[in-house]
């Protein structure tokens, strides 16, 4: 089917005049209803009522103008998304992370985005499950291992590691910890080794676990544990990065700690030119610069 004829049809539907039509299109009257014309005998249908006051749609011409408005739709979509990857931040932008990470550090940081960028949309997806980028199911992660998926972009952010941390109130009530075979008097606050988590992570509890810990609360995200921690319920195993927000959480067993986990960007090969997945990429990578200046100058002063 002629592309050229449909865009014309189109417009004649949309003015329900030949003569509007035209002038949209810079096109002559007859040259208008010529291709109409051409078009109708192509469907072997005809697609309009002509009468004194216009052009009225006949049920094949509804069928075809329902078709050619999604198509229209479509196009403008598409040219939407052209033209944020050429010329300007704005649109919709799905970020996949872990829920820990999500909430615990990402969120809080978003109105620094918003305020350079207000057109953004994100949608914000927190889950452990690792979604397929080159499905398009998100257009950019921060995941904490390497993405093995072919045909990614990806970049090291940073690494984590997995401490101990307590509430000052459930120290002063339980006493602190002060080596590893204390821990059999104290609960554990950590992720089920059986769940979606870092390995490193996993890892450490299952070495803690070796202390005949006496009680536990598991929990099946960072965030639950965290807040399980600030409440009071024991020392949790929680990755360094929440302690910034979060100064008055005491560090347990200071010389304890997982091995580094990587944290990784990455996003599909064809978003390459997208300035969406620039802005974002650009912003988290200051975050994280400052979050280390802030870190080697707490170190300097202590």
């Amino acid at each position: 089917m002629d592309w050229d004829k449909l865009r014309i049809f189109h417009a004649v539907a949309d003015a329900g005049s030949l003569t509007h039509a035209g002038e949209t299109l810079h096109l002559s009257q007859s040259a208008v209803s010529r291709q109409i014309r051409a078009l109708e005998e192509s469907l072997n249908t005809t697609l309009f009522h002509r009468h004194a006051r216009g052009l009225i749609l006949t049920e094949q011409g509804e069928l075809l103008f329902d078709a050619t408005s999604a198509m229209r739709r479509r196009v403008d979509a598409a040219a939407a998304r052209i033209r944020d990857s050429e010329e300007e931040v704005f649109g919709e932008l799905r970020v996949t992370t872990t829920t820990g990470f999500g909430s615990l550090w990402l969120a809080p940081r978003l109105p620094a985005l918003y305020e350079k960028y207000p057109d953004l949309k994100i949608d914000l997806m927190l889950e452990e499950r690792v979604l397929d980028l080159p499905m398009r199911e998100a257009d950019v992660a921060i995941r904490m291992k390497e993405p093995s998926q072919a045909d990614l972009i990806r970049r090291r952010l940073m690494t984590v590691r997995m401490r101990l941390y307590a509430s000052p109130e459930y120290l002063a009530q339980n006493g602190t910890p002060e080596r590893l075979e204390d821990m059999n008097r104290h609960r554990l606050i950590c992720q089920n080794t059986s769940s979606a988590q870092v390995s490193a992570g996993a890892r450490m509890v299952q070495e803690l676990l070796t202390y005949d810990i006496p009680s536990m609360l598991t929990v099946n995200n960072y965030f639950g544990a965290l807040q399980a921690v600030i409440a009071g319920l024991g020392v949790g195993v929680l990755p360094d990065y929440v302690i910034e927000d979060f100064p008055s959480i005491v560090r347990v067993l200071p010389d304890y700690e997982s091995g580094e986990v990587p944290v990784f960007l990455a996003y599909p090969e064809e978003l390459r030119q997208s300035k969406r997945i620039a802005a974002f990429r650009d912003f988290v990578t200051e975050e994280i610069i400052a979050h280390r200046k802030r870190l080697k100058d707490e170190h300097a002063v202590a």
